[in-house]
């Protein structure tokens, strides 16, 4: 079982009501998607449409469901949600399988680490965007203003 958002299923129930009943044709097994014919929806066609909305998005990248896919695992993994809990909704056995997601997630955490982390580099703030300090005389001041305020702070 796959949770399912409020926005989501807003959008299903919509579809149920006004699209599938026209498309239902002869026996009904009930199946959610059907095609212009009224039989089940395909994999390869839900892929093909997917991908014609991807390319008429104007995003400028390919892809169809899997891209979905992936992109869903990572944010999740990327807003802290456990491994666990994403191997388990993409159906991986073995968790091996979800480990791509963490290789994904791991750039993402190297580079808030990098523009994040207190021993950054040193900038000017409000001076040059921000640039890193080169200069040893814009080193040196800092320094020199930081030995006052600590020598300030003994006092």
């Amino acid at each position: 079982m796959i949770p399912i958002g409020a926005r989501a299923l807003a959008w299903i129930n919509k579809y149920v009501e006004y699209v599938r009943p026209d498309l239902a044709a002869g026996a009904d097994d009930g199946t959610l998607f059907l095609s212009t014919y009224g039989q089940p929806l395909g994999a390869a066609r839900l892929a093909e449409i997917v991908r014609d909305a991807v390319k008429d998005s104007g995003i400028g990248k390919k892809g169809a469901c899997h891209m979905f896919r992936h992109t869903m695992a990572t944010l999740m993994l990327e807003n802290g949600a456990d491994v666990r809990f994403i191997q388990a909704m993409l159906g991986h056995a073995d968790l091996k399988s979800t480990e791509l997601y963490t290789q994904v997630s791991i750039k993402a955490l190297k580079a808030v680490h990098t523009a994040t982390h207190p021993a950054r580099p040193i900038t000017r703030a409000g001076v040059d965007g921000g640039a890193a300090l080169s200069n040893t005389t814009d080193r040196q001041a800092l320094f020199d203003a930081l030995d006052r305020e600590a020598q300030d702070d003994d006092a």
